[in-house]
């Protein structure tokens, strides 16, 4: 599994840099076609939310997992574990978040 997201981590990684090393080509192409409608931007927008959601919701469920894994050991430490994995899942949630603001930058081209 942590070869997975590695591997899905870079391939994130590069197409993120590839989008910022080609911003300027693109935005040439686009002064110069007269028909561009936005799909390409919509899509994606939708693929960047949905490797969001889907990479937050496999985080989270990794750290909900071990958090009970841990609380069922240690019944005593519940309180102890519970406010960490809450304040780490808001973590991981404003990450998903931040990846909607940047989806609709790209679709209200703020």
């Amino acid at each position: 599994m942590k070869r997975v997201i590695q591997i899905v981590t870079a391939i994130a990684t590069l197409c993120v840099a590839s989008a910022t090393v080609w911003a300027n080509e693109t935005v040439e192409v686009v002064e110069k076609t007269s028909n561009f409608d936005g799909t390409g931007v919509a899509y994606a927008a939708a693929l960047a939310i949905a490797v969001a959601a889907f990479g937050g919701a496999i985080g989270q469920s990794m750290g909900i997992k071990s958090a009970l894994d841990s609380i069922g050991r240690n019944p005593s430490a519940a309180s102890k574990i519970t406010t960490p994995m809450i304040i780490g899942l808001a973590m991981i949630e404003s990450l998903v978040i931040y990846a909607l603001v940047i989806a609709l930058m790209l679709v209200l081209k703020i």
